[in-house]
């Protein structure tokens, strides 16, 4: 789709598994570390700031990541489509 992603970016005071700046678009890849009650208050607080600051934030499990790739592509894919479409208004 033409855009750029750049992977373990610095964004606010957290870092972002991978950040388009141009979309304000952030895709986290979680693993079985955010399953604990402790990281998923972490990552609800760091979601909660980011769409704050503007971003649109997505979040993906590992496994489907390593085992349905197309599926992942398909919802980036479709969350790209919406903000260039303006029904998501990046900063």
């Amino acid at each position: 789709m033409g855009y750029s992603f750049t992977r373990q970016r610095p964004v606010l005071s957290y870092i972002a598994d991978f950040m388009c700046k141009e979309l304000c678009l952030v895709i986290e890849v979680d693993g079985i570390t955010h399953l604990d009650e402790e990281v998923q208050q972490k990552d609800k607080i760091k979601q909660q700031d980011l769409e704050k600051a503007g971003f649109r934030v997505l979040h993906f499990r590992d496994e489907l990541v390593l085992n349905r790739i197309d599926l992942v592509a398909e919802e980036i894919e479709e969350c790209i489509q919406e903000i260039v479409n303006g029904r998501v208004h990046p900063l």
